[in-house]
C-alpha cells in the first residue's frame, strides 16, 4: 500500500540511484575452491525475486524456496514511477495508471490530488501474483533454481566457515500436499518470507509490533469500473481505522477494498465493513471475487543480521507508517543486499561474513531511516482523532503539498523546495493542527 502521506518525508528522503557492481572481497576472506557461493533465498515476494535474480547474475549459485507460487497477497498494489524504470518493469505488468487519488476525511470532505502530475506520471497499481511471478522468472531466467517448497527451519553451522542446513518440504506434485521433505546446505541465507517469517525466528531477530490488512477484491459493473479507470479513493476516520486508513485501489478488472488497523485487530471486518458504506455508492452492485488478509510489520526487527544470515523486505519489517508502502523497499532491499553478497564475495569466488551483510544495512538506513521515522511521526500527529484526520485532509488540498508528496512519493528522491512555499506550508500545517484540536475539544463537549 502507498498513500500520500510522505509530504513532510520529501525533506529527508535519499536518492535511489542504481550503481554497478565493484568486485571487493576482504582479503582475509575464504576463497572457495571449485565452486561457487551458495545462497537459499526465502520467499518469492518482491524481495526475493529481486535477491535472486542479483545474486544469480553476479555469480552466485542461487536457490530461491517459495510456497506459493500463486500468493495473492492483500496489497494495495501501488508502485512509484521511479520503479517502473530501475527495475526495467514492463508497462503490461501495470493494471492501472492512477492519476488522480481522492482523499476522503471523517465527514466525507473530498480533496482531490493529481493536479501537479506531469503527463507522463503516474502511480502504478499491480497485481501482487504478477509482480512476484514475473520477479521470480527473471530470478530464474537469470540462473537462480526456484523452487516450490515451504521451508522448515536451517541448522547454524557446527564448525567456522561451515554451511547451513536448510530443511524444506518440496512439492512437485508426486508427494500431494504432504511435500518431499529435503535437506540442502548453503553458505548464506537471506530471509523474504514476509511478516511471519520462519527465517526470521530461527535466527532469533525478535518481534516487532503488527497491523492487520483485510482486503475484498471487488468486482463492479463497467459504467463503475470506469470511475476508478484512472483514480483511487482514501478514506479515513475512526469508522474506517483508528490508526491507518481503508482504501479502494482500481485493479485491471476489478477493484480493491480494504484497510487496516494495529490497535484493534479485532475489528477488523467491522471497519472493512464501514469502508465498503462510506464507497457504497461507487461500488454497488459489485460482487466479492476474492477475500484476503495478512500481517503488515509497523517497524524493523530488533535484529536483521546474524553471521551468514540476513532479512529484507517485509521479513526485515520494511513498511513505512502512515502510508504502509512496501513494494518498492522490498525489492530495493532485497538487491541492496544481494549486491553486498556479490561484492563481499567478489562475484561468488570467496566466503562472505556477518561484515559483508551489515553494510548492506548500512546502507539501506542511511538512505531510507529518516524517511521511515518522519512518516512514523506523521502518524502520530494526524491519525491520531479524526479533528486532526480533518486537518491533513485540508492540507491534502494544498497545491505544493501535492507537489511535494509526489515527487518524494513517485522518485524516491529530494526534491529542493521554495523557502517562502516551506514557511507557509509550516503555518498551514500548524493552523490546521490547532482548528482539529479545538474541534477536538469541542467535539468532549458535545459527547459528555
Amino acid at each position: 500500500m502507498a498513500s500520500l502521506t510522505s509530504t513532510t518525508a520529501a525533506a529527508v528522503a535519499r536518492p535511489a540511484r542504481r550503481r554497478s557492481l565493484a568486485v571487493r572481497a576482504s582479503a582475509t576472506s575464504v576463497k572457495l575452491a571449485g565452486r561457487p557461493l551458495r545462497v537459499a533465498v526465502v520467499g518469492g515476494g518482491p524481495a526475493g525475486g529481486a535477491a535472486a535474480e542479483t545474486l544469480a547474475k553476479g555469480g552466485v549459485e542461487t536457490i530461491l524456496i517459495e510456497r506459493k507460487m500463486d500468493n495473492c497477497k492483500p496489497c494495495g498494489g501501488a508502485i512509484p514511477l521511479c520503479m517502473v524504470e530501475e527495475f526495467s518493469l514492463p508497462l503490461d505488468l501495470i493494471d492501472r495508471r492512477v492519476t488522480k487519488m481522492k482523499m476522503i476525511s471523517p465527514s466525507n470532505v473530498a480533496v482531490d490530488i493529481g493536479r501537479t502530475l506531469g503527463p507522463d506520471e503516474y502511480i502504478g497499481m499491480v497485481r501482487r501474483e504478477v509482480l512476484d511471478a514475473y520477479l521470480r522468472s527473471r530470478a530464474e531466467a537469470a540462473g537462480a533454481e526456484v523452487v516450490n517448497g515451504l521451508f522448515l527451519k536451517f541448522d547454524a553451522p557446527q564448525e567456522p566457515n561451515g554451511p547451513y542446513r536448510i530443511h524444506y518440504n518440496h512439492y512437485d506434485g508426486a508427494k500431494g500436499e504432504r511435500g518431499e521433505r529435503r535437506t540442502i546446505e548453503v553458505d548464506a541465507v537471506v530471509g523474504a518470507d514476509g511478516a511471519n517469517s520462519r527465517v526470521a525466528k530461527e535466527m532469533g531477530a525478535g518481534d516487532y509490533e503488527y497491523a492487520i490488512a483485510f482486503q475484498e477484491r471487488v468486482r463492479i459493473p463497467e459504467e463503475k469500473m470506469e470511475y476508478y479507470r484512472e483514480r483511487a479513493e482514501m478514506y479515513v476516520g475512526d469508522d474506517v481505522s483508528p490508526d491507518f486508513y481503508g482504501w479502494v485501489f482500481p485493479k485491471c478488472d476489478h477493484v480493491a477494498v480494504g484497510t487496516g488497523t494495529v490497535t484493534h485487530k479485532a475489528d477488523i471486518k467491522k471497519f472493512q465493513a464501514a469502508t465498503r458504506l462510506r464507497a457504497r455508492d461507487k461500488i454497488e452492485g459489485g460482487k466479492i471475487i476474492r477475500v484476503e488478509a495478512h500481517p503488515i510489520p509497523e517497524h524493523p526487527r530488533p535484529k536483521r543480521v546474524s553471521d551468514r544470515v540476513t532479512l529484507v523486505g517485509d521479513a526485515a519489517g520494511y513498511v513505512t507508517k502512515c502510508s504502509g508502502e512496501g513494494i518498492y523497499f522490498a525489492a530495493k532491499s532485497g538487491r541492496m543486499c544481494a549486491e553486498a553478497i556479490v561484492e563481499g564475495s567478489a562475484n561468488g569466488t570467496r566466503l562472505i561474513d556477518e561484515s559483508d551483510l551489515r553494510k548492506y544495512l548500512e546502507k539501506f538506513d542511511k538512505m531510507y531511516w529518516p524517511t521511515y521515522k518522519v512518516l512514523d511521526v506523521l502518524q502520530k500527529v494526524f491519525y491520531r482523532s479524526n479533528a486532526a484526520r480533518e486537518a491533513f485532509v485540508e492540507m491534502c488540498a494544498d497545491e505544493y503539498v501535492q507537489k511535494m508528496t509526489f515527487d518524494s512519493y513517485l522518485y524516491k528522491r529530494v526534491v529542493p523546495g521554495n523557502p517562502l512555499d516551506d514557511i507557509r506550508l509550516a503555518v498551514n500545517t500548524i493552523g490546521s493542527l490547532v482548528r482539529a484540536s479545538a474541534l477536538t475539544r469541542e467535539m468532549k463537549k458535545i459527547t459528555l
